[in-house]
């Protein structure tokens, strides 16, 4: 998981989740609080299935 995906994709990271932001990479403190749970809800979901996923190359998961 990271906000800057160029910099992950030149130290070579496989498997690649965009965040957010850089201040608040997970979450948006602009949110309700129900909203900002289903975000990160959705990102941690988005890392799993990510982590499940094979992969040969670098890969985003968008």
């Amino acid at each position: 998981m990271c906000t800057v995906t160029p910099i992950s994709m030149t130290v070579g990271a496989n498997r690649i989740v965009p965040t957010i932001a850089i201040p608040h990479p997970l979450g948006n403190p602009e949110l309700t609080h129900e909203e900002e749970k289903a975000l990160r809800r959705g990102l941690v979901e988005k890392a799993l299935k990510a982590l499940e996923t094979e992969v040969t190359e670098q890969t985003i998961f968008e």
